[in-house]
């Protein structure tokens, strides 16, 4: 019985946290809360923000989606480069920042990715429950003036890159750097949940 309470339990804690997923349209939170980075910098998401907005995703080192999906995020956080879109990959993981997400583990996974960007350590997962992230990958895009335009997966295939016929995150780039509206404003992000504490 104990088990089958603490079950539902985190359950209704999972929905709960799934239910207040950031709306299109909202602000960005947190924006200032720093973070250590890879580089051993302290940055917030306002330092990644460039001229047309920011690219934040919630990633990590082990997930297999993630794995899966490791030169489609170096794609697309070269194509937001390109776009004037700044680029931040958050690991919320605190739940295994002893093991496979430690800082250091961090640290390598970067290097050998070859990551030009920010990855840095969301302590306490505090910048996930803001945004009411779930899973790694999961993305968010906001504007230069900080609003929502588009959450979701990275394209509408996470298990298959030989079969993707949609990069949601790119038309979403495209469309927000000429001024269109986002056609797909969200998408399910597929992957592993975050490892809260």
């Amino acid at each position: 019985m104990k088990k089958l309470l603490y079950s539902l339990f985190f359950a209704f804690v999972a929905l709960n946290i799934q239910a207040q997923s950031l709306a299109i349209g909202s602000d960005l939170p947190m924006k200032d809360v720093k973070m250590k980075d890879v580089s051993g910098k302290e940055v917030s998401i306002t330092d990644a923000m460039k001229a047309n907005g920011v690219l934040v995703m919630f990633s990590c080192n082990t997930c297999p989606y993630v794995i899966k999906n490791q030169q489609r995020t170096l794609d697309i956080a070269a194509y937001a480069k390109q776009n004037n879109i700044g680029i931040i990959l958050l690991n919320s993981n605190e739940g295994t920042r002893d093991d496979a997400d430690s800082y250091d583990a961090m640290k390598a996974y970067a290097k050998n990715q070859g990551y030009n960007f920010y990855y840095t350590v969301d302590t306490d997962s505090k910048i996930a429950n803001a945004f009411g992230a779930t899973r790694t990958p999961e993305l968010f895009l906001f504007n230069a003036n900080g609003k929502l335009q588009y959450k979701g997966a990275i394209d509408d295939n996470p298990n298959d890159a030989g079969n993707v016929k949609r990069v949601h995150a790119k038309e979403a780039i495209n469309e927000l750097t000429t001024g269109k509206s986002i056609s797909v404003k969200e998408s399910r992000s597929v992957g592993c949940s975050i490892k809260r504490s």
